[in-house]
């Protein structure tokens, strides 16, 4: 035990050695640290440096810059709260987290410092993913959404269904417009699990009955929306590459000008804007398709800042938190890093559009976004789900047995955790 504390307290002491604390040592100042992905504290520096400037001998702000992919810094951040000597106050969190780490008893709820009004400054999809079992436990940092990017180019508008994505998409491959018609995520991995919950609302199903703990895989909606998606590789409308391809090789795939339309989320839009672009100013976002009467749905994938139980510094690391996502901080942060604000104010703002016209439709998306079961459980939920998609599209089967499969391998996870009757 004492070696397992001590290689994982090393873990993030070798962080925070390597010099990846950001800010400068204070004496007389409470000292709060945030861990966050090493993206997230490179594009939060200046921030740092400001409020450390005005809060100068009273709060010190320091950020560990953690790794940069979202399984290393979530297995970093458990490997020390596990042992209860985290040497952090605030962690930058992943909506998926947030059941998982409020059941374990790791979070404090941030109701006292938050209110109401707060919350109604956000735009709709940002008030998602941030509660847990009635309590509030995480604020949100940036909004992010599914998105589904068109060519302006190769058609009038986007398709609105998925009779008509199949329609258009394999036209334009037909005619050798583009040598794909549209790109995903279809890898084993969680990006796969998000495209498919976006399929399934437009579909008409869900992914779990959240008021009876049961799971809704082998639904009619369910089977149809991956038949549905395993139909666009056999019948040549997305490239069979899909099967292996990331949010990078979609959008490489897109920029380069072979597809035209793509499943990614609002980072893209600013990769697309640049010089070495190929569709530079000719692509537009809207929502993912969905059948006729049903409500089309863009995956929450959201980060945000949550306090830890065992701070001795609650209060500082709160007045943290608020300023890092001020409205200021947000603008901030969009128009230099192009990560897309929470508060609602600012999709309409003069200067934010300017900077990129699609904040309206990103909106609209945020409108529409659709949380991952919130469950504790569900890293091992979107595991199976991943593994049986992956499978029915580079395997002989059928949708129906993948669901199946699905279905009853969730409940069974279900069952042994005793979460379910």
């Amino acid at each position: 035990m004492k070696l397992r504390r001590w290689l994982a307290s090393g873990a993030l002491a070798l962080v925070m050695a390597l010099g990846c604390l950001v800010g400068s040592a204070s004496f007389r100042a409470e000292e709060v640290s945030i861990l966050m992905p090493s993206s997230f504290t490179d594009a939060s520096a200046e921030l740092v440096k400001n409020f450390n400037r005005e809060h100068r001998g009273r709060i010190h702000l320091n950020l560990i810059r953690g790794p940069l992919t979202t399984e290393s810094i979530s297995d970093l951040a458990i490997s020390s709260l596990l042992l209860g000597d985290a040497p952090f106050d605030a962690l930058l969190m992943d909506v998926t987290w947030l059941p998982k780490y409020a059941a374990a008893g790791w979070l404090e709820p941030l109701d006292p410092w938050f209110d109401q009004a707060d919350q109604e400054q956000l735009v709709e999809g940002a008030r998602l993913g941030n509660d847990y079992d009635g309590h509030l436990y995480r604020w949100p940092l940036v909004a992010d959404v599914g998105l589904l990017y068109w060519r302006t180019d190769l058609m009038k508008e986007p398709p609105k269904t998925p009779d008509e994505l199949v329609s258009v998409a394999g036209q334009l491959v037909q005619t050798n417009a583009v040598a794909n018609g549209f790109v995903w995520q279809g890898r084993q991995y969680e990006g796969l699990s998000c495209d498919f919950l976006e399929v399934l609302q437009g579909f008409g199903g869900e992914w779990m009955d959240t008021t009876t703990n049961t799971m809704q895989l082998d639904t009619p909606e369910a089977t149809g929306a991956a038949a549905w998606l395993n139909d666009l590789i056999s019948a040549g409308v997305s490239p069979y590459a899909v099967t292996n391809y990331a949010e990078s090789e979609s959008l490489q795939a897109f920029k380069s000008g072979d597809a035209a339309l793509m499943r990614n989320w609002p980072y893209a839009w600013a990769e697309l804007q640049k010089d070495d672009s190929n569709v530079k100013g000719n692509v537009g976002i809207s929502l993912m398709v969905a059948q006729p009467g049903e409500r089309p749905g863009a995956t929450l994938g959201s980060w945000g800042l949550s306090l830890m139980r065992q701070s001795s510094h609650q209060e500082a690391a709160v007045e943290a938190i608020r300023y890092l996502t001020n409205e200021a901080s947000q603008r901030t942060r969009f128009l230099n890093n192009g990560y897309s604000p929470t508060q609602a104010n600012l999709f309409s703002d003069p200067e934010m559009l300017k900077s990129s016209p699609v904040l309206p439709e990103l909106q609209v998306a945020l409108n529409h976004a659709i949380v991952r079961p919130p469950t504790p459980l569900y890293a091992q939920l979107s595991d199976v789900v991943q593994r049986e998609l992956n499978g029915l599209f580079t395997e002989t089967g059928s949708a129906d047995e993948a669901m199946a499969t699905s279905q009853q391998r969730s409940q069974t996870l279900l069952r042994a955790a005793g979460a379910t009757p």
